[in-house]
C-alpha cells in the first residue's frame, strides 16, 4: 500500500500533521495548497516535526531525510490527479469544501476522496461528486502524530469497499479506526465540543477563571488537558464552527454557542495558531 501516492489538499495545521503521519509511514504525499508561502510553511513544520522525533530517537537523521524526499508540494488542484487517495483538510467551510470535492471528483474516477471534516455532513459532499461511492470520511485528531484516532465516517453513498480501504490505510498510517455514522459532529465532537462550549459559558459567568477550570478537569476528571487548553490547540474559530453544525443539524438549544466564544473568534483570538486565546502564547 506504501507506494500508492496521497494528495492532502490544505496545508494548514491537520493537513500537516497528515502529510508528516503518511511520509514517515513510507507513502508519498502531494500537498496542495492555493498559497506558495503557506506550502513552504508547512515543508517548515513538517521537517520541525520529524526533527523532534529524531531528537527522541524515534526515527533516525535518514528517515527524516527519506521522508522529506517523499513530499512533493503544488498550488494546481489538476495535480493530484494520479493519486489514489485524496485527503481533503481544507478550512471548515461547507461551501468551500463542497466546491473542492465537486473539483476533485473530475480529475479521477478510481480516487478515494475522503474528508478530514470534523462536523460537516459527509452524504452531502458525496451527493455533490460524480463517484459518490468513493466518498468517505476520515477524521484525524489534533496533533495528529500523536493521537491515534481516525474517525470513519460513512456517507449514505459509500460503498463498503471504500470503507474496507480507507480503514487499512489508517492502519498502514498507524492510526485506529473506529466507524462512525453521518450525524452532525460524528462521536467524538459531539460530545467534546459541547464541554468546551460550557466551560467558555462557566468563564462568562463568572463562576471560575480558565485556569481553575482546566485544574479541576485535570484533577478531578483525569482529563490530560483542560477543556480550555483544548480548546486553544484546536482553535476557538474550529470549535465555533463545530457548535453551529450542531446547533444547525439537531435543532436543539443546548447546542447554542456561547456568546463569549463568538466575541473571541470575532476578535481574533483563536487560541495557539493566533498567538491568544483563553490563554497567551509566545
Amino acid at each position: 500500500m506504501s507506494d500508492q501516492l496521497i494528495g492532502v489538499v490544505g496545508a494548514g495545521t491537520m493537513g500537516q500533521g497528515i502529510t508528516q503521519v503518511a511520509v514517515a509511514s513510507g507513502f508519498h504525499v502531494r500537498l496542495y495548497d492555493v498559497a506558495e508561502e503557506q506550502l513552504s510553511r508547512a515543508e517548515a513544520a513538517i521537517d520541525k516535526g520529524l526533527g523532534k522525533q529524531v531528537a527522541k530517537d524515534k526515527i533516525s537523521e535518514a528517515d527524516k531525510d527519506a521522508a522529506l524526499a517523499r513530499l512533493s508540494t503544488t498550488t494546481t488542484l489538476d495535480a493530484l490527479s494520479d493519486c489514489a487517495v485524496i485527503i481533503e483538510a481544507a478550512p471548515e467551510q461547507s461551501e468551500l469544501k463542497e466546491q473542492l470535492f465537486r473539483d476533485l471528483s473530475r480529475l479521477s474516477s478510481s480516487a478515494i476522496l475522503a474528508s478530514n471534516t470534523s462536523s460537516l455532513s459527509l452524504t452531502r459532499l458525496a451527493a455533490v461528486c460524480e463517484h459518490p461511492e468513493r466518498v468517505v470520511g476520515m477524521h484525524f485528531f489534533n496533533p495528529v502524530p500523536v493521537l491515534k484516532l481516525v474517525e470513519v465516517i460513512r456517507a449514505e453513498q459509500t460503498a463498503d469497499k471504500t470503507v474496507a480501504e480507507i480503514e487499512a490505510l489508517a492502519q498502514a498510517l498507524g492510526k485506529t479506526a473506529v466507524p462512525v455514522g453521518d450525524a452532525p459532529g460524528f462521536a467524538v465532537n459531539r460530545l467534546l465540543v459541547p464541554m468546551i462550549n460550557e466551560a467558555v459559558f462557566i468563564v462568562q459567568e463568572g463562576t471560575a477563571t480558565p485556569e481553575a477550570i482546566d485544574e479541576a478537569m485535570k484533577l478531578g476528571a483525569a482529563h490530560p488537558m483542560g477543556p480550555l487548553a483544548l480548546a486553544d490547540l484546536v482553535g476557538l474559530d474550529v470549535c465555533l464552527a463545530i457548535m453551529e453544525v450542531l446547533q444547525e443539524g439537531f435543532g436543539d438549544p443546548k447546542y447554542r454557542p456561547c456568546p463569549l466564544l463568538k466575541r473571541m473568534v470575532a476578535a481574533g483570538y483563536l487560541g495557539r495558531k493566533s498567538g491568544r486565546g483563553f490563554y497567551h502564547y509566545d
